[in-house]
């Protein structure tokens, strides 16, 4: 088994008013030097079977299609080790 995470952000000339709110309210809590905040979604696929380059251009056109926006989001997508779980 294999996961693929794909991560959706914003595109950077699109304002994020969730990113700002949240940059606002850091100092009020006691962290300095953020300069900038964006927020997005992050989808953590888990593909059964061979992780091939058709699989993969799969998840690629799931992701352009369905799970990001593209005229206001760009996206990426990525393999990403999945560890045994203990006990397992």
């Amino acid at each position: 088994m294999a996961r693929v995470v794909v991560d959706v952000m914003l595109k950077p000339e699109i304002l994020d008013p969730q990113g700002q709110a949240v940059q606002r309210a850091l100092p009020r809590l006691g962290f300095q030097g953020i300069s900038d905040v964006r927020q997005g979604k992050r989808f953590e696929l888990e593909v059964d079977g061979p992780l091939d380059d058709t699989a993969l251009a799969r998840i690629h056109e799931l992701a352009e299609s369905f799970l990001a926006n593209t005229v206001i989001e760009d996206f990426t997508v990525k393999v990403e080790e999945v560890k045994a779980e203990a006990g397992k």
